[in-house]
Parts: C-alpha cells; sequence; structure tokens
C-alpha cells in the first residue's frame, strides 16, 4: 500500500508499529508523553501505550540516555529522543563512552541495540544553541551507525532498520523537513543501512549529499540542466557506514565531484568523503573536487543571516558552475 502523508507521520506510524510489535520497544525524552513531543512526532501514543511506554524525562540528556543504554544491556530496545542535536552533546559521555564502546570493551559479550533520534539543521531561526548540525561528528566514532533519512519512505524505513540493529543507532531528522510530504509503501524492501541511493541519474557531475540539502541539490539539479549541465545526485542516507562503493562508482561515470554538507567545511563528513575519493579513485577525476557547507560561524538567529550561512541552491548551482569551468 502506498500513501501520501508527512515525514513527521511517517515517523510516528513506524514507533507505533514497533510497539505494538515488540514490547521491549518504548520511547523516552524530554516532553515525548504529554506534550506530544517537540516536533509533534509522538502525539497520541501516550494515550495508546501508556506511561510505562512513553516516559516523560526531566531535562537531563545525560541521565535519560544513560537510562537508555542500560535498558538496552538489560533485553529492551528502547527509542530516546534527543529534542535538538545540539542537546545531544550533554550526552557524549554516555554515547561514546558507553553505548559505542561497550560491545568491544567486553570482548563482544554485551550488544546496545539502543535507537537515539534526535532533530538536527538549521533554518528555523531557533539561534545557535538549537539549529547545528553534528552528524558528521558522531560520524567519526567507530562502534555507532548514523542514519540522516531525507525521505518518508527512509523515515520510516530507518527506524525499524534501527530498532533491528543489536548497535546503537543514531538517526538525524531535519528539523524543517517535519512537515514535508511524501509517498510511503510500508510493504516495500527498507534499502539497508549503508547503502546511498542515486535520485537522479547525470553524466558530468556527482553531487553527493543527505537530509535536507538532497531537495536543494535536487532542485540545482534542474536549474543546472536547463543550461546543459547533467548533474547525477546521490543521496548518502547514511554517514557510517558509508557507501564507498556507490560514491566511486559515480565519480568514475561523471569525473567531477560537489558535496553539499549543512555541516561545518572543517574537519566535516565532506572532508572524509573529498579524503576516501582521494585515497580510491582519484585518477577518475578531470577537475579539483568542491564542496558547500555551512559558513563558518555559530548559526545566526537573524532570517537573513540564517539563510546566507546554510547550504541553498542557488550555492549549489554556482559551485557546479565553477567545477565545470
Amino acid at each position: 500500500m502506498s500513501e501520501n502523508i508527512s515525514y513527521r507521520e511517517a515517523l510516528r506510524m513506524a514507533i507505533r508499529e514497533a510497539m505494538l510489535e515488540d514490547e521491549r520497544v518504548f520511547l523516552m525524552g524530554e516532553d515525548v508523553g504529554h506534550y506530544g513531543g517537540a516536533y509533534a512526532v509522538s502525539m497520541g501514543l501516550l494515550k495508546e501505550f501508556g506511561a510505562q511506554r512513553i516516559i516523560d524525562t526531566p531535562l537531563c540528556e545525560s541521565a535519560f540516555t544513560g537510562a537508555g543504554i542500560g535498558a538496552a544491556l538489560n533485553g529492551m530496545r528502547p527509542i530516546v529522543e534527543i529534542m535538538t542535536a545540539n542537546f545531544s552533546l550533554l550526552a557524549l559521555d554516555q554515547i561514546i563512552n558507553n553505548a559505542a564502546s561497550l560491545l568491544h570493551m567486553s570482548g563482544g559479550q554485551f550488544n546496545v541495540p539502543l535507537v537515539i533520534r534526535m532533530a538536527s539543521g538549521g533554518g528555523k531561526q531557533l539561534g545557535a544553541q538549537h539549529s547545528h548540525s553534528f552528524e558528521g561528528w558522531f560520524a567519526h566514532i567507530p562502534g555507532l551507525k548514523i542514519l540522516t533519512p531525507a525521505t518518508v519512505q527512509d523515515a520510516y524505513d530507518m527506524l525499524h532498520l534501527a530498532l533491528a540493529d543489536p548497535d546503537p543507532v543514531l538517526i538525524f531528522e531535519n528539523a524543517l523537513l517535519y512537515n514535508s510530504k511524501g509517498a510511503l509503501e510500508t510493504q516495500k524492501k527498507a534499502l539497508p543501512i549503508g547503502k546511498a541511493f542515486q535520485h537522479r541519474s547525470g553524466k558530468d557531475l556527482s553531487i553527493f549529499t543527505y537530509g535536507i540539502s538532497l531537495f536543494k541539490a535536487l532542485e540545482a539539479a534542474e536549474t543546472l540542466s536547463a543550461e546543459g549541465i547533467d548533474a547525477e545526485v546521490i543521496d548518502l542516507r547514511s554517514l557510517r557506514p558509508l557507501d564507498d562503493e556507490a560514491i566511486m562508482a559515480s565519480v568514475a561515470k561523471t569525473h567531477r565531484v560537489l558535496i553539499v554538507d549543512e555541516g561545518w567545511r572543517s574537519g566535516s563528513i565532506s572532508a572524509e568523503i573529498m579524503a576516501r575519493i582521494n585515497e580510491q579513485a582519484f585518477f577518475e577525476l578531470d577537475a579539483p573536487m568542491r564542496r558547500v557547507c555551512t559558513e563558518e560561524v555559530p548559526l545566526p538567529y537573524s532570517q537573513h543571516l540564517e539563510q546566507a550561512a546554510i547550504p541553498q541552491s542557488e550555492k549549489i548551482v554556482d559551485m557546479a558552475r565553477t567545477l565545470m569551468e
């Protein structure tokens, strides 16, 4: 069955189905219960499942993330919602020193089947403490899987994939996507974690991106097409593991690379992708690789400054033109 629903509704549907299918699944986080979630993802779930499985937590990310790790170690399947990616920094010790490390520190004896969801990205005029994109940071950490669903289908599928995974999975949901709508096929076989998806085929350059930047890249590709530039657009979907095979195949096809990354340029996931291409496909390149990233500033509150700071389709078009010169 295929239906047109919002990104928010797809997430809610996935959480509800998982909870109906497996009594070990529960949701915990700030305002997930009575309020229905900061972005209304869990609206109505408290009434259906009760306060034992939809748990409103204190405002202490370290504490409730640690509780989620403990529950996972004891056979539960917790979904921990962190209101915004900025607040995940308060739980770094739990995520990196415990969730990501316990399997290895125990010699493979203890898996941590924990799912952490968080809103990410700018463009909402919420200021620097609520608007940053840290998915590239977390992709640096062995022991974690990092997912960045852009489409309604991936929002639904990736929640189920994450819950089925024996290891900790972090899902970064760009906050501007919650209202977006798209087709959802609930019976469709999900594309596995670690696999990229080609949304547009092209022969002149490859645009690699993820999250909300996928739609900006597709818009840019249409503009470029009118100018005779045929851009291929690849949604990475997963930042750890990265789909090196799909990346290198696209590079070998187009010989030009443009990466769109809502993180900052310095030490970014875009830098990692460029390094991998340099190591594995350098002689396929016909031009230096280019990238469009967020400006090297804390995200401004002012709308026109915030929009100027983050990647936009116009910036992608301009950089693609430079790449084709």
